[in-house]
């Protein structure tokens, strides 16, 4: 019976086994039904039923009856032959609340599978067992188990072992309820389950590790031989722990899971390591909108060219928008601009049929880009230059006198065609084409940390690096516009430098790699 501002006034003996647990609110009257009974209509409408699932009953139903007084009755009805499940009062016993909460705490403090099982093992042989195991589901017959003595350290150990062996192993590891420890014979345990140290022939229990959904593993429990046998509330309070250590272990197995997929993903669509091809230097950089992500909406390439006498395909782009979604749109359009390689020769074409295929798309993302045919001619190096909405690159000449390509397009990906002026630049030893994005001259910061870095400012930069490999222009590039924002926001930032390389080394055609004279 709870009071009009939800104090507990009468609980049966049955009743106080149900509340009594961690998450009580005053009085030991638990949050949910303390937010239920706060919540009952006014007098004369008709309280409905309110359900809960009890971490060890189930599904518990509790039925108000409101008293004249306001006050007011709950009935709890639990499923049939749960009621035995229920924990007796905390304090001190097999059933310690507080000790469940503090290894609870103990098992959520890591998203890492191997440690949560050894944290489980170490926890579970020091407060309910002389030794323990778990194994988590394996393939086939590969059992991964974790065993732990009493005051020991845990041991990780694959083996070949069928569970069927131990009575309600083969089951546990299935999800379905624990067999009796009273039912398990401690001489059908085979010698594999009991860990080096403890004598087989004490008392064995079983319990699976309930998971998200799916079964997480098992916990077997051991006492050495002459040990008394597991009594119903140990069992109880087993059952709780290992329901807590399944949840800590299927969190970080889905934890593991989606950062193997992401990170999958995500090889895909970042930016190439580039390097000396075919008698040209390449160097490239890229910092995403927000610090903690690898990939965004800026993006670079460079395709090598099918036989020694061809062009190299460089571009870099910039696709509408920030973080996954533009990311995943950049992919789009870098694997659309890898099949069209055959026709790279043409510029126009190349952006033509890149720009049909973003409009065709349900996505509503237009980008920007630059492509960037290179051929390495003696000692210089050829560029020919298209933007298509993208600012034009720079070129750093060997005297420190900095140029803009001519070069100038429509955007990809809004009007139904692409128009683009084509631009020619010869480099000779020593000078570099700097292609970017506009997240490098959009970038605000300075002293008032409102001012745009600026293309002049840029321009100043670059002809300071007048002489300098591919590699510390980029670097230089990056510095100065991360010293610019310092701690404020910014777009995705992109920078590429072709360079031809100076004088003394070796051209290398068709090769990967250049050689110094």
């Amino acid at each position: 019976m709870l009071g009009p501002d939800g104090e507990l006034l009468h609980a049966s003996h049955s009743a106080r086994r149900l509340l009594t647990g961690p998450g009580g609110g005053p009085a030991g009257v638990p949050h949910w039904l303390r937010r239920a009974h706060l919540g009952l209509p006014a007098a004369g409408a008709r309280p409905g039923t309110v359900r809960y699932t009890d971490p060890v009953a189930g599904p518990v139903e509790a039925h108000p009856s409101p008293r004249p007084d306001g006050s007011t009755v709950w009935w709890f009805v639990l499923p049939d032959g749960c009621a035995g499940l229920l924990p007796g009062p905390a304090g001190g016993g097999p059933c310690d609340w507080e000790l469940l909460t503090r290894l609870s705490g103990l098992l959520l403090s890591s998203l890492n599978v191997d440690r949560i099982l050894e944290t489980a093992a170490r926890q579970a042989a020091l407060h309910l067992a002389d030794a323990a195991v778990l194994l988590a589901p394996g393939a086939g017959r590969t059992l991964h188990l974790v065993t732990c003595l009493r005051g020991g350290d845990p041991v990780h150990v694959q083996l070949r072992a069928d569970p069927a062996e131990v009575p309600g192993l083969a089951e546990a590891l299935q999800g379905f309820p624990p067999v009796p420890s009273r039912w398990i014979d401690p001489g059908a345990v085979p010698r594999w389950l009991v860990p080096a140290g403890l004598d087989r022939g004490g008392p064995v229990l079983v319990t699976p590790l309930p998971g998200h959904g799916v079964p997480a593993g098992a916990l077997v429990l051991l006492r050495a031989p002459g040990g008394g046998p597991f009594g119903s509330e140990e069992e109880v309070f087993a059952r709780l722990f290992a329901a807590r250590a399944g949840a800590a272990v299927s969190a970080a197995v889905m934890y593991s899971e989606q950062a193997a997929v992401t990170d999958l993903l995500m090889r895909e669509l970042l930016p190439p390591r580039l390097e000396h091809l075919s008698g040209v230097d390449f160097a490239g950089g890229y910092r995403a909108s927000v610090d903690r992500d690898r990939i965004g909406g800026d993006f670079y390439d460079v395709h090598p060219a099918a036989d020694p006498d061809g062009e190299t395909l460089a571009l870099l782009g910039d696709v509408s928008g920030k973080g996954l979604e533009a990311a995943v749109m950049t992919g789009k359009v870098r694997n659309t601009l890898h099949a069209l390689l055959p026709l790279a020769d043409d510029h126009g074409r190349v952006l033509n049929l890149l720009n049909r295929a973003l409009l065709t798309s349900h996505h509503t993302r237009f980008a920007s880009l630059v492509l960037a045919s290179v051929r390495r001619e003696g000692e210089r190096v050829r560029v020919r230059l298209s933007a298509a909405g993208h600012p034009a690159p720079i070129v750093v000449r060997a005297d420190g006198r900095v140029t803009e390509s001519t070069t100038l397009g429509s955007i990809v990906g809004v009007l139904p065609e692409v128009v683009t002026r084509t631009d020619t630049v010869l480099l000779e030893p020593g000078e570099a084409c700097v292609l970017y994005s506009d997240g490098i001259t959009e970038a605000k910061g300075g002293p008032t940390g409102r001012e745009q870095f600026g293309e002049h400012r840029l321009r100043q930069a670059l002809a300071q690096c007048a002489g300098m490999p591919a590699e510390a222009i980029v670097e230089r590039v990056q510095m100065l516009t991360a010293q610019w924002l310092r701690e404020g926001r910014h777009d995705d930032m992109a920078v590429m430098v072709i360079a031809a390389p100076p004088r003394g080394h070796l051209a290398v055609t068709g090769g990967r790699q250049g050689n110094a004279a």
